[in-house]
């Protein structure tokens, strides 16, 4: 019996992108294509089979300690990040102004999918949901250089809007138009809390 269920619910690829160097500028570039594989996309900073920690797993390792590169993909929806504009006031919020790598249109709630779900796209490449990305500072510089004074409002309006991040499990093309199907892992929602 499979672990995972194909859900029914698909979507579609709207925007790709690549952060080429996050040192320099949080801004994602846009691309048409993005060959995904095991380390993520050859062109992009996140990328990598492992990354150094930080802040988000403190509690875990010390910060720089290398680890697993679960957060090569930054992925959102098309339809958060309207609800995200909405909530800033503004008219539209430009996904590499936020880092993105992969904007998905069509899958409700999508930042609430259950952590080790697949995206599994029409080439057949998949990535894995590793969590919840939670929205940080980083993108105000970038917002305010095209809005002046409206990137302090994105970290609180994107809470539990902000998309998850993802690896790699199977190689492939991911292509603006390309279909996406969730399949999600069967099993309850955790009573311990």
């Amino acid at each position: 019996m499979p672990a995972l269920i194909k859900t029914g619910v698909s979507g579609t690829i709207t925007w790709l992108g690549c952060v080429s160097d996050r040192e320099a500028d949080l801004a994602s570039a846009e691309r048409s294509r993005v060959f995904a594989s095991f380390a993520g996309a050859a062109d992009e900073d996140h990328g990598g089979l492992t990354r150094a920690s930080c802040s988000r797993v403190v509690t875990q390792y010390p910060k720089g300690t290398e680890i697993r590169n679960t957060r090569q993909f930054s992925v959102v929806s098309a339809e958060e990040l309207e609800a995200i504009a909405d909530n800033m006031g503004i008219e539209r919020l430009d996904p590499s102004w936020i880092g993105a790598s992969v904007v998905i249109s069509g899958l409700p709630d999508f930042t609430h999918v259950p952590p080790s779900s697949r995206l599994q796209f029409a080439t057949g490449a998949t990535l894995v949901v590793d969590m919840l990305n939670r929205p940080c500072h980083l993108p105000v510089a970038v917002i305010d250089r095209h809005l002046p004074g409206e990137g302090r409002k994105f970290k609180a309006a994107a809470k539990g809007l902000r998309g998850v991040t993802a690896w790699v499990e199977r190689e492939g093309d991911l292509r603006v138009g390309d279909s996406v199907t969730l399949h999600v892992p069967e099993q309850r929602a955790w009573a311990g809390l």
